[in-house]
């Protein structure tokens, strides 16, 4: 049999090389270009790409698949694309680990999703014949949809915001420090697989509807999920970021405070530092920006760039993460107002609120 069945995390990786989320990728890597990635963050043709993009297999798939010139791509018994077979090969996980996300160890999301995975993988030129259709879909944007908004709405400047949260205030000061210097704002919260603990998708979905409609003025912003994994692989993730929007048509992007961290398995912002190295050559600005936070002194949101009272009075300073809004928000209570805005909160209520199993 020339078909192989994907898994809905594959599916939206084939969905997405297809519309040019991953340009100028445009299929599973093969051999060469999974190692250029991996070691250099460049395709084998130079093209910066810091992740690999992989389509993983099982041993007796491969068995069963070698030699064809092109293999069919199901998802739950449809075929919906298809692979040109161009490469098959294996890797050590333990070294790929380590240079990708830094550990080896499971503990770490994105070296267990990898690990959980076949330890074969096909490469190839890939064609979409069945666009992914979830009760989510209607809230994604193509990238060109996304282009296109842009050019009816005049907009010659763009900046993109990733995230796996609900908004809290920090973020939000992000947003709005952002579009002081560009024509508009594309909120791009992922919802792919993501690890256990973290948001659900309905629950971003409305608390951004919330925070939109309620404090931005909406002809300066765009909306629109990604359906991808998460990798949570740090600063080459933020590289990979970056990457997408600007090809979904941003000519800017945030990188904050441990963009794509979890844990402690990278500095605060080793992101801003492997963001210079790429400088002039990703086509797309990164806006380096420091991690806000609450400071009972000053009263409002700040950063250590604009409040002097970090150092003298570290009692004024009340931090905000992702991390510890969910922490509030799974333990019942309800954050603060200068943590998180409380339309936001309401938004979420009766949602479910966190992902309980991962999708391995």
């Amino acid at each position: 049999m020339s078909e192989l069945e994907l898994t809905y995390s594959q599916y939206l990786e084939l969905e997405k090389l297809a519309l040019g989320a991953f340009a100028p990728l445009t299929g599973f890597m093969n051999e060469d270009e999974f190692w250029s990635s991996v070691k250099h963050m460049r395709l084998s043709n130079g093209a910066i790409f810091s992740l690999p993009v992989l389509l993983d297999v099982s041993l007796e798939d491969v068995s069963r698949l070698r030699g064809l010139p092109v293999v069919n791509l199901t998802y739950q018994d449809i075929e919906v694309g298809s692979l040109s077979l161009e490469s098959i090969f294996t890797c050590d996980k333990q070294l790929v680990s380590e240079k990708v996300y830094g550990t080896s160890s499971t503990d770490h999301p994105g070296v267990r999703f990898f690990k959980a995975g076949g330890d074969w993988f096909l490469g190839g030129a890939i064609k979409l014949k069945q666009r992914v259709k979830t009760s989510l879909s209607s809230h994604e944007l193509t990238p060109s949809e996304s282009k296109k908004i842009i050019a009816d709405r005049g907009w010659k400047t763009v900046v993109g915001f990733q995230t796996r949260n609900v908004p809290h205030r920090a973020h939000e000061y992000l947003q709005r420090v952002a579009l002081e210097q560009v024509d508009g704002l594309f909120l791009q919260p992922l919802v792919g697989r993501k690890k256990q603990g973290d948001y659900t998708p309905e629950a971003i979905i409305q608390g951004y509807k919330a925070l939109i409609k309620g404090f931005f003025p909406e002809n300066r912003v765009i909306f629109g999920i990604l359906m991808t994994s998460m990798r949570y692989a740090g600063p080459r993730e933020a590289i990979f970021h970056a990457i997408i929007r600007r090809n979904y048509g941003c000519t800017h992007f945030i990188v904050g405070r441990d963009h794509a961290g979890v844990g402690n398995y990278y500095g605060l912002y080793d992101a801003h530092d492997l963001a210079v190295r790429f400088d002039g050559e990703l086509g797309i600005d990164i806006l380096r920006l420091h991690g806000p936070y609450y400071c009972s002194i000053c009263e409002t949101i700040v950063t250590d760039k604009t409040c002097p009272h970090a150092n003298t009075h570290p009692e004024s300073v009340h931090h905000i993460s992702g991390t510890d809004m969910r922490s509030i928000l799974s333990g019942g209570q309800e954050p603060q107002p200068h943590l998180m805005r409380p339309q936001i909160v309401k938004a979420l209520e009766g949602l479910p609120l966190f992902i309980e199993e991962e999708d391995l």
